[in-house]
């Protein structure tokens, strides 16, 4: 049950890691950037399932579109897929050693770029490199399990379960 006094916590974090991927960086650096808010939202998806629906994805997604300009719903659609397959499959994915559930996590990540891609494609505006496109999600098997652990810390000291 969610203790609804803490449930402050998972907007706040899923605000926090918004935050993150509009901070601005250098030009070598923003193909590396990490999608903190996708590796964020599946970590709740996963954790708490009754507390990130398709619907808050969506929306999440929305938020990311206008902060970076995109066409809109571009990365709402790639969230709410990816926050979609998680729901359906947490139990499988909770189960699995911390590396493992890096490895689906890239691959959720990279589903998630494949069809931001393919609505870029379909608008004319490709980009320049695209293995490197996909460089976001090989970086979230280093990321996923440091933010894990602090995620879990998080929500095991508000008591959110």
């Amino acid at each position: 049950m969610i203790h609804m006094r803490n449930f402050w916590v998972v907007p706040l974090t899923l605000l926090v890691a918004l935050m993150l991927m509009m901070l601005p960086l250098p030009p070598w650096a923003r193909p590396f950037r990490p999608d903190w808010l996708s590796i964020v939202a599946l970590y709740w998806a996963l954790a708490i399932p009754r507390a990130l629906g398709i619907g808050s994805a969506w929306l999440l997604g929305l938020l990311l579109d206008v902060a970076h300009g995109t066409l809109l719903g571009q990365h709402a659609l790639g969230l709410a897929i990816i926050v979609y397959i998680a729901l359906r499959s947490y139990q499988q994915i909770r189960i699995a050693p911390l590396g493992q559930q890096g490895l689906i996590i890239m691959l959720l990540l990279a589903i998630k770029q494949s069809i931001v891609l393919w609505v870029d494609g379909a608008i004319g505006r490709m980009p320049a490199n695209i293995p490197l496109y996909y460089a976001p999600s090989l970086l979230a098997v280093v990321l996923w399990p440091w933010a894990f652990i602090i995620l879990r810390d998080l929500r095991r000291r508000y008591r959110l379960s």
